[in-house]
């Protein structure tokens, strides 16, 4: 979590890291506790491009299309990652991976739906941390790609 604050810090995020009473690992779990819709959550996906991380940031609302994916970045295969891949390429766990903070920099792509929501929260990375952002500052402070991911 402190890693995440000083990545938003130094991006000069607007956003405080918001300690919950409990685990929100998933989209869901997450809206009902901060009481937004699901869809304005951002669900902070890795996967294995061909063996490269790859951080997909969608809308709690949606699916990531693997093969649209796939085709937008260049790999043959974008597969879900693994507990240990994940760690690995973010030093955070499933269910708690923020949109920065990591290790050394992961390709991200951030789902455009999440441009309909005047704010929305993504992990402080841990299970039980969110942060309040908008899309522009989350493309910003990520470097990520705006793409459809659905």
């Amino acid at each position: 979590m402190e890693r995440v604050a000083a990545a938003l810090r130094e991006h000069g995020a607007t956003g405080e890291i918001l300690e919950l009473d409990a685990a929100v690992p998933t989209a869901q779990a997450a809206a009902d506790a901060i009481g937004c819709p699901v869809g304005a959550i951002a669900n902070s996906l890795v996967f294995d491009a061909d063996g490269t991380p790859l951080l997909v940031l969608t809308s709690g609302a949606h699916r990531v299309d693997t093969k649209k994916v796939a085709a937008f970045v260049g790999a043959a295969k974008v597969r879900r990652a693994t507990p240990e891949f994940v760690r690995a390429a973010t030093g955070q766990a499933i269910g708690g991976v923020a949109p920065l903070g990591h290790p050394a920099p992961v390709r991200t792509l951030v789902d455009v739906w999440l441009e309909k929501y005047d704010q929305v929260w993504a992990s402080g990375g841990v299970p039980h941390t969110m942060f309040p952002t908008t899309f522009a500052e989350l493309v910003r402070v990520t470097g990520g790609d705006p793409v459809e991911v659905e």
